[in-house]
C-alpha cells in the first residue's frame, strides 16, 4: 500500500524504513529537507493515490494541531489519518471528531520502540473505528514485531494514547526501581561489584527484562554512571497518567512517585530539603550544613 508519513526525525525516519522493507511505499515530508521526500504536505497528499492514509510523526501539542489541521483542508472524504505521536488522548477525540465533519478517519496509534524499533520492531496500540483501522491494518502489520503480540486494537478513539501513556507511567516506575536498588547497592561497601549484581540478575530472576538489559549496557558503557549527571526529564506522559489515575480515582503510589522523583532530580540545592533540615534542627536538635 501507500503511506504518507510526516515527521522524519529518529522514530519517523526509521519507520518510515521499516515500513519500505516490508514492501510498502512510503512519501515522507519532514521540515528538514534533506530526509525529505517531497517539499510540502500538499505535494505529499497530491502524490498519494485515494483512499490515501497519512501518518503524523510529530511532537504532541501545538505541532500535532498544526499539522492535523493542514490535513483537514488538503485530503479528501474517505481518506484517513493515523496520530503516532505521544498526544494526550483528549485530543485525540477532538481531532477525529474535526475530522469527521469533513468525511475523514482518525486513528490514534502508541507506539513504543525507540531506536531499536527498526530492527526489533515497534510495539503498537492503536484505537479508533473498525473500518478506519483496517486501512491502516497493513502499515500496523509492517512495524510490528515478528510473532504473535506486539499489536492491539485498544478500543475507540483515545484508547491507543491512553494505552500507551499508561505504559509509559510504568515505565516510569520500573526505572525508578532499578535506579533505587542500583544506588543503594553502590553505596553499600560490601557490595564490590555493583555492575556484574546487575547482569546475574538477567538469568533466571523474576525482574529480568529488557530495561534491566538496558541498564548493564550503560554499566558498561560508564561502570558508576561517573559521565552522568543526575537530571532526569520527563515527557508529559507521566504527568497525564497520574492526572488520569486522579480523574478514575486510582491509587498509584509507585508511579506517582517515580514521576515526582524526577522533579526532584531537577535541584540541585532542594528547597524542601532545607526544610526538612530545618525541622529536624528545631526538633531534635540536629546538625545542618550552612552554605
Amino acid at each position: 500500500m501507500e503511506l504518507g508519513l510526516i515527521g522524519l526525525g529518529k522514530m519517523g525516519g526509521n519507520m518510515r524504513e521499516r515500513i519500505r522493507r516490508a514492501g510498502h511505499t512510503v512519501i515522507g515530508y519532514d521540515r528538514n529537507p534533506d530526509v525529505s521526500d517531497v517539499d510540502s504536505l500538499q505535494e505529499l497528499v497530491t502524490k498519494l493515490q485515494g483512499p490515501r492514509v497519512v501518518w503524523v510523526m510529530v511532537p504532541a501539542g501545538a505541532a500535532t494541531q498544526a499539522t492535523v489541521d493542514e490535513l483537514a483542508d488538503l485530503l479528501s472524504p474517505g481518506d484517513v489519518v493515523v496520530d503516532g505521536g505521544n498526544s494526550r488522548w483528549t485530543d485525540d477525540i477532538k481531532h477525529a471528531e474535526s475530522l469527521a465533519a469533513k468525511g475523514i478517519g482518525f486513528v490514534d496509534c502508541g507506539v513504543s520502540g525507540g531506536v531499536w524499533g527498526l530492527e526489533n520492531g515497534y510495539a503498537l496500540m492503536y484505537g479508533g473505528d473498525a473500518e478506519h483501522v483496517a486501512k491502516a491494518q497493513p502499515v500496523f502489520d509492517a512495524l510490528k514485531p515478528e510473532g504473535e503480540f506486539g499489536a492491539v486494537h485498544a478500543g475507540a478513539v483515545g484508547a491507543g494514547h491512553f494505552a500507551k501513556m499508561v505504559h509509559n507511567g510504568i515505565e516510569y516506575a520500573m526505572m525508578q526501581a532499578f535506579a533505587e536498588g542500583w544506588e543503594l547497592l553502590e553505596a553499600a561497601p560490601e557490595v564490590t561489584d555493583v555492575r556484574e549484581v546487575f547482569r546475574s540478575w538477567q538469568e533466571g530472576t523474576v525482574i529480568r527484562s529488557w530495561l534491566l538489559d538496558l541498564a548493564v549496557r550503560a554499566l558498561d558503557d560508564d561502570e558508576h554512571l561517573a559521565k552522568l549527571k543526575g537530571w532526569a526529564a520527563d515527557s508529559g506522559e507521566g504527568r497525564w497518567t497520574v492526572e488520569a489515575a486522579i480523574d478514575h480515582a486510582v491509587p498509584l503510589p509507585a508511579i506517582t512517585a517515580s514521576l515526582f522523583a524526577r522533579f526532584a532530580s531537577r535541584q540541585d540545592d532542594s528547597p524542601q530539603m532545607k526544610m526538612i533540615a530545618a525541622l529536624r534542627n528545631q526538633f531534635g536538635g540536629h546538625a545542618v550544613e550552612n552554605k
